[in-house]
């Protein structure tokens, strides 16, 4: 059996070639049926997210353009179109890539943790449509643990190295825990989102969405257990926030000092943390000389996630050690699978020998023989039997001049034997 990986990642093929080969989760139970019917799948698992597509399986051949064709005939695609983007990872380097992948190695931001419960939420998928057995199941088991390992043993996860991430973990330098908080972001794009999915993650209290197109402040906000509110309302809920973050495309400002400084009378002079992410800015840089106001701006975060890309650089080369440990400890273990064969039969053998001799054993005493002699003619008869085949095999080796033999049959059976 071996392991075969195939995708496409966000190295190899720009978000237009990407976007072609995801699959949706209400497809994926299709895929899955579909891929484990291909001749020589015996199991399969399909990772699929914004940054990567990879197919995971067991193959009993290595008819190796059966999966590059299938995914292309799956989503519609020429061969051709897809065939310059794809990387095939077998055994060994199929192991080692899955491991890096979960420990946020591969990651576009290195050492992110969302692709660990993008991992898990694949495993599950796969494991509900019944295409998991042996090897690819121990494989994501083996995976889940490295994973953890990598995140307890470096700090490849501890220091942040996405703007909005850093965003939040300077706020919770500031206040600590946030229940008790009120965020209001301005704008609604994507880096507002993670913004906010960030706060929602680390408990915020309250959330608030402020954005020109406010059913889009509202939907996104909802997500959150949040409000949305239009930017002519920022104004009046300014004073209820405890962190301010903006990223909108807009070419003035949103916020100026005097607005902030109104706010602050409001909140009685209670500590405000603001951070404008947004180039060009949104929020006046005036806001900086106003007490109570903790302000930084996009390039004081970007100094941060450079000193901490750093650390995660230096982290990521010990979490290289922790894998190539591990793939090692993976492949012994799919080694020992030959060997599996080998003792069923063996032990098969040896059963039947016994059940032989047991059977003449019990005739013998039916006819009333005497016990004693019965027992010591089985007990000869059943070890002749079992070491006949391996003593001529031993003797010819040792005509044949072959000792590795000999040496094997010592160690299978603890032997102390002088040479």
């Amino acid at each position: 059996m071996r392991l075969t990986v195939i995708g496409i990642n966000h190295r190899t093929a720009p978000v237009e070639i990407r976007g072609q080969v995801v699959f949706p989760p209400e497809q994926q139970s299709r895929a899955l049926a579909e891929l484990i019917t291909l001749e020589g799948v015996e199991e399969a698992a399909i990772l699929s997210t914004c940054n990567r597509t990879e197919l995971y399986c067991a193959r009993s051949n290595d008819s190796g353009e059966i999966l590059p064709d299938w995914l292309c005939r799956f989503h519609g695609l020429q061969r051709e179109m897809l065939a310059p983007h794809l990387y095939t990872h077998m055994d060994e380097e199929a192991v080692r890539h899955m491991l890096r992948v979960a420990s946020g190695l591969d990651s576009l931001i290195l050492g992110e943790p969302q692709i660990l419960g993008q991992i898990k939420a694949s495993f599950q998928q796969a494991s509900s449509a019944g295409t998991l057995h042996t090897l690819v199941n121990r494989l994501f088991q083996h995976t889940f643990q490295v994973a953890k390992q990598v995140r307890t043993d470096t700090a490849i996860g501890e220091s942040p190295v996405s703007v909005a991430f850093a965003a939040v973990s300077l706020a919770r330098q500031i206040f600590g825990e946030f229940d008790r908080h009120t965020a209001l972001l301005i704008g609604a794009g994507e880096t507002i989102e993670l913004t906010a999915r960030h706060l929602h993650e680390h408990g915020i209290g309250q959330i608030i969405i402020a954005n020109r197109t406010v059913e889009r402040a509202v939907d996104l906000a909802a997500q959150f257990n949040g409000y949305g509110i239009a930017l002519d309302q920022l104004e009046a809920h300014l004073a209820e926030a405890d962190i301010v973050i903006a990223s909108t495309g807009s070419p003035d400002i949103i916020l100026d000092e005097a607005t902030v400084r109104t706010a602050l009378r409001g909140r009685k002079h209670r500590p405000m943390f603001m951070v404008d992410i947004a180039v060009p800015g949104d929020i006046d840089p005036g806001v900086a000389r106003l007490n109570d106001v903790y302000f930084y701006t996009v390039d004081d975060l970007q100094q941060v996630i450079e000193e901490n890309l750093k650390s995660r650089q230096e982290a990521a080369e010990q979490a290289e050690d922790i894998i190539d440990v591990q793939v090692g400890h993976f492949m012994s273990w799919l080694r020992s699978l030959d060997a599996v064969p080998v003792i069923r039969a063996y032990r098969e053998h040896a059963r039947t020998l016994g059940e032989l001799e047991l059977e003449k054993a019990r005739q013998r005493l039916a006819n009333g023989e005497n016990a004693d002699a019965v027992m010591e003619t089985l007990t000869r008869n059943l070890v002749n039997k079992l070491a006949h085949a391996p003593s001529v095999n031993l003797r010819e080796a040792a005509d044949h001049g072959k000792t590795g033999l000999m040496d094997t049959v010592r160690t299978l059976f603890n032997l102390k034997t002088t040479k």
